[in-house]
């Protein structure tokens, strides 16, 4: 690969980020705001919607919903802190003890539930429907004083007709919940009950959708098969087909929660993901149903099935999912989990063999030294070394490449107006010396595809939200929060908030040293023959840095630290190689000796 077609991957990589943040980002947050204004513009003009169901169509705040419920069950663990509400017995009320908005420990917890009555109302639930249709707005009666704890369960109850439920919930420390549920006909005629599941999300999250690299939306796991369906799709009524299995679960996933419905494993369950509201108030359902059970009067049944709600944090699910991996003689399965609960992660579907062994080795990594910052940097140590032979042969090429310029050089004076020749020449030289001038392109074609699988690592991976580095750093999972234009935070101005410009205008620490280090890079490549090209690089550093300034810290620390290696190993090769490197005129080390000035001349 020649150095024109380098460039015009960098600069159509750029050209498309610009595009993305300056025109298109805008354009379409424009029109989704207009878009947004005509529909409730339409539904104001409409009236109620009649496709909508009724509850839909009430919006309270939180407060105003958890004080109207008719009776409610506080939850307390270690992780949780909440309420189920005896109008469903469905669990509608939940924050997480551990996880808060911001880095501030002042900032409110995450409230992964609430009532369905407010604008985003989200829920889980798990009973049997009867032929009244009635189960998931049953009111369900609780002891006096109940509370539900790890070491207290709660029993339900609750009658319909001749049919007793009866329904016990029990929790652990983390986010499973346990429903052991039973039903007896107590009447004088034989009654269908259908077991259910099903999770619910009001409205499309503030946020979601905000970016492409993740999907969130109703998801299920059927066996091997894994359905998903992102907000926006079905909020059109692009539902998913119902799809039927012995093993996994139903739900819906957010960026790093996961509220999940979880059957019986081992039973033949069938899952649905749906919009069971309209395109302007879409209620989102991931919903599954085991097979109708008919009751004689006297007979019973009971199963014991599954909620989760929490944050998706890849050991614990798959330690949830090791529990049902065994099961016994007759199909049947014990413990608290689900098939394949880590699949709610989004790894990516083409990027997934490289994902996921980053993700494991940044974990390994975190570990050993409980930062995250310093995981990151060992691993661009562990690629490094599995690159070397790779790296090596690329760095040796470009130093041959280097050394042979002055060569080069005088073939382009030569056959200035012949280029044929002058590329036949070229082609003799490089066959001459043994130089193949495609080998050094083979780091930034390593790079590209590892680059990306952190960027979606750092983004989809909960252990890294907030996950801090040294000093300023305190969440490497956003940018570097520091800006050189208000001198890192000595002036009171925020050089972020200006319009357009602003988005580019927070470069912080990390950035500016990966630029540093670009540049320094840039300095040990052969210099471009054309003075367009050669100024196009030299600003090539530039540019990146401002580009990166919006790139998760974690990110930018490890294109700096692996740029820095790069460039200490490139420098060895290059000496090694007998090529005077042009670096030492630019930096001046009193340690080196000024035999470039004269190659150079």
């Amino acid at each position: 690969m020649d150095r024109n077609t380098i460039l015009a991957i960098v600069l159509s990589a750029v050209v498309l980020l610009g595009w993305e943040i300056f025109i298109a980002g805008p354009q379409r947050k424009a029109y989704e705001q207009t878009l947004q204004q005509q529909r409730a513009a339409q539904a104001e003009q409409a009236g109620p919607s009649a496709t909508a169901p009724a509850q839909a169509l009430e919006t309270l705040t939180v407060e105003e919903a958890l004080k109207n419920a008719p009776g409610r069950v506080p939850i307390a663990t270690d992780s949780l802190i909440g309420s189920i509400n005896l109008k469903g017995a469905r669990i509608d009320d939940l924050q997480l003890k551990a996880y808060r908005e911001t880095v501030d420990p002042k900032s409110p917890l995450i409230r992964l539930f609430s009532p369905r009555e407010t604008k985003h109302g989200h829920y889980m639930q798990e009973g049997w429907r009867t032929s009244s249709g009635a189960a998931e707005d049953a009111l369900w009666t609780a002891p006096a004083g109940a509370k539900l704890t790890p070491a207290t369960p709660l029993t339900l109850t609750r009658r319909e007709g001749g049919l007793v439920f009866e329904k016990t919930f029990s929790v652990d420390n983390k986010f499973m919940f346990a429903v052991t549920q039973t039903v007896r006909n107590e009447g004088a005629t034989t009654e269908t009950v259908t077991p259910y599941g099903l999770v619910v999300q009001r409205n499309i999250p503030d946020g979601s959708g905000k970016y492409s690299v993740v999907r969130e939306g109703p998801i299920a796991v059927i066996d091997n098969s894994l359905l998903q369906r992102v907000y926006k799709a079905i909020a059109k009524g692009k539902n998913a087909p119902p799809l039927s299995g012995t093993k996994g679960w139903a739900g819906i996933t957010s960026k790093y929660w996961l509220a999940a419905a979880i059957p019986p494993q081992g039973t033949k369950f069938t899952a649905t993901l749906q919009n069971v509201g309209s395109q302007t108030e879409p209620i989102f359902q991931a919903s599954y149903a085991l097979d109708p059970i008919s009751l004689s009067p006297g007979q019973s049944t009971g199963l014991t099935s599954h909620l989760f709600g929490g944050p998706k944090i890849v050991d614990m699910l798959q330690a949830y999912e090791k529990s049902f991996r065994a099961f016994d003689g007759d199909g049947s399965a014990a413990g608290q989990g689900a098939w394949d609960l880590d699949k709610s992660v989004d790894w990516g579907t083409f990027i997934y063999p490289l994902t996921r062994p980053i993700f494991w080795l940044l974990n390994l990594f975190y570990h050993w030294t409980k930062n995250f910052g310093v995981a990151i940097m060992m691993l661009v140590l562990v690629i490094k070394v599995l690159t070397y032979p790779l790296a090596n042969t690329a760095y040796a090429s470009m130093a041959k490449m280097k050394k042979l310029q002055p060569q080069i050089k005088k073939l382009q004076e030569r056959y200035a107006d012949d280029k044929m020749k002058q590329q036949q020449e070229m082609m003799a030289l490089y066959k001459k010396e043994k130089m193949n001038p495609l080998a050094g392109c083979l780091p930034m074609f390593i790079q590209i595809p590892i680059f990306y699988s952190l960027y979606k690592t750092l983004f989809v991976t909960i252990e890294l939200r907030q996950a801090p580095f040294i000093l300023w750093i305190k969440d490497l999972s956003v940018p570097d929060p520091t800006s050189v234009f208000n001198l890192f935070g000595l002036l009171p101005f925020d050089p972020t908030s200006l319009p357009v410009i602003g988005t580019f205008l927070g470069i912080g620490v990390l950035p500016l040293l990966m630029g540093v280090a670009m540049w320094i890079q840039t300095k040990l490549n052969p210099p471009p023959t054309d003075p367009m090209q050669a100024q196009m690089f030299a600003a090539m550093p530039i540019v990146f840095t401002f580009l990166f300034s919006q790139f998760a810290a974690g990110l930018v620390l490890y294109w700096f630290w692996n740029t820095t290696l790069s460039v200490i190993q490139q420098y060895i090769i290059m000496k090694r190689n007998g090529v005077d490197v042009h670096l030492e005129n630019y930096l001046k080390l009193p340690w080196v000796g000024n035999k470039s000035a004269a190659g150079d001349k």
